[in-house]
């Protein structure tokens, strides 16, 4: 009979704790413009090394290479960096307006912001996304009103939502922005079904599904793959690997499967990663991904390869889990300089208009804020009416509820 040792349980470690030295020696990255673009209609199990590579455009020296390149016009990416410069304008001015005290709660989009703009840009009218809390590009992007955002984070008077939801989980279904839900993996599940609904229907439209990496555990997410590949639902799974839950690194989500992107592999679907700091390349694969969608082709999984800059939300302290310095090592840039880098190159662009452009942006989202602040803040001016609880929850208000605002005199 042989003789075994005791039994040990591997709990994956990051590489690094606080007050080391940040490393990001496991995140291999191939040249730009060396990960070839298949044909549309590629058969998955050809493309398998897709999901182990990263897509690149933007080399180091500023230059858009390689098969993915070549998508965008240079008034489309000045448009798409001033996408990512209001976004992360809009971001700093909300996270002092939580320090003080006009709203509860706050969560930043620092350093992912290519992600949201550019996959934006790939959609078209009547798409519908299924977003986690760090995609307000998608909204930025697409025209929403910042004043609505803001009305939303100050659960103001004047808040879409009319106080319903958390700060930062906007809704708008005429912008394709699905309600966001505090409970996650809940809407990859649900994108999936909206989109057999839209191929049950004859419909055109797709959708999209986001999830951070730590929520990849979940078991939502799983049961998406199933139903998606089974179909082949119509949707693109997205999954932004920005290497930190709230203070877990990736590791424990992705455990041995090597990257986000393979667990798509064992379900029969296209996957690919890409680097989420080059809007180029997010808008080519997102492109690729929607334009497989729209041919009957089924789903594609798209990780982003990017990192959180910033504290996971204003509740979070990430000093406590990782290095202070650690944003700073992170081998694939800054969005906004990488894309300002590559439009300066062409002479689409220069250092005096890029100063030009961010004041004009200050400007503008200041003039937002102050708008927004005089419908009222989290402890200052006008709230949205306890009235409001009751409506739109039935299209008849039962007399239960009827019984219960008259009790509450409103």
């Amino acid at each position: 009979m042989t003789d075994y040792g005791p039994l040990t349980l591997h709990v994956p470690e990051p590489a690094v704790r606080p007050g080391g030295t940040p490393d990001f020696s496991n995140v291999k990255i191939p040249k730009a413009g060396a990960v070839p673009r298949p044909e549309v209609d590629v058969e998955p199990e050809t493309i398998r090394d897709l999901a182990f590579s990263i897509i690149r455009v933007l080399n180091r020296a500023g230059e858009a290479v390689g098969p993915w390149a070549g998508l965008l016009s240079d008034e489309e990416l000045i448009e798409g960096m001033r996408n990512m410069m209001t976004l992360r304008t809009f971001d700093a001015r909300m996270l002092i307006a939580q320090r003080q005290g006009k709203t509860s709660f706050y969560m930043q989009h620092l350093g992912e912001e290519a992600i949201s703009c550019a996959f934006r840009k790939a959609l078209s009218p009547g798409d519908m996304n299924f977003p986690t809390y760090r995609q307000a590009g998608l909204l930025i992007a697409g025209g929403y009103s910042m004043v609505d955002m803001m009305c939303q984070v100050y659960s103001n008077s004047r808040d879409p939502l009319k106080g319903r939801q958390l700060p930062v989980m906007y809704s708008s279904k005429e912008h394709g922005f699905f309600t966001i839900s505090g409970n996650l993996a809940t809407q990859y599940v649900q994108a999936v079904g909206w989109a057999m609904a839209s191929a049950i229907q004859n419909d055109t439209k797709i959708a999209a599904a986001w999830i951070g990496d730590g929520s990849t555990a979940e078991s939502d997410f799983h049961a998406a793959l199933v139903f998606a590949s089974t179909y082949k639902a119509p949707v693109i799974l997205n999954i932004v690997n920005n290497q930190w839950a709230i203070s877990t690194f990736q590791g424990i989500a992705r455990g041995g499967a090597g990257t986000f992107a393979a667990r798509g592999l064992g379900f029969g679907i296209p996957s690919l990663r890409v680097d989420g700091n080059d809007y180029l390349a997010v808008y080519a694969v997102a492109k690729w991904a929607a334009e497989r969608a729209r041919r009957n082709l089924g789903p594609t999984l798209v990780e982003y390869v990017t990192y959180r800059v910033g504290a996971h939300s204003t509740s979070d302290d990430p000093s406590a889990y990782r290095p202070k310095t650690e944003s700073d090592a992170w081998p694939l840039g800054d969005p906004i300089i990488r894309l300002k880098n590559h439009l300066i190159l062409r002479g689409a662009w220069s250092e005096e208009r890029h100063k030009q452009a961010e004041a004009e942006i200050l400007d503008t989202v200041i003039a937002a804020q102050k708008e927004a602040e005089s419908y009222g803040t989290l402890h200052a001016g006008a709230k949205p009416s306890a009235r409001e609880m009751f409506d739109g929850v039935y299209a008849e208000m039962p007399p239960h509820l009827r019984r219960q605002r008259q009790q509450a005199g409103v």
